[in-house]
């Protein structure tokens, strides 16, 4: 179910949202350059991204890597056919709460 569908409950945005979280990475992937420069940029190795992509922040953390270079979520936006307001949306959903007692708190 496409996140720009706005599914109702929390459980089909959630699962809607991690969608585009696969696709995001299925679309660093394909691309041996752009999976190459992730890998580098988050410290993972071919070893242990499938022990990461594991975890129930990992969708969060892709779709906060493709955010973070608008030319790759632009593209990866378009060839998704979403509006890259969508990808945010899907990041949103699946971020953690920010924890009130970090000290540290992330950008909205």
């Amino acid at each position: 179910m496409p996140i720009q569908d706005r599914p109702k409950g929390l459980q089909a945005q959630r699962a809607a949202a991690q969608e585009v979280a696969v696709a995001a990475l299925s679309f660093l992937a394909a691309d041996g350059e752009r999976l190459v420069r992730f890998l580098a940029e988050t410290g993972l190795s071919p070893a242990t991204l499938r022990e990461a992509a594991g975890k129930a922040d990992f969708g969060a953390g892709v779709l906060a890597y493709i955010m973070s270079d608008e030319p790759l979520l632009i593209a990866f936006a378009a060839a998704q056919q979403l509006d890259p307001r969508h990808v945010v949306s899907a990041y949103a959903i699946l971020s953690p709460p920010d924890d009130p007692e970090a000290t540290v708190r992330r950008p909205n």
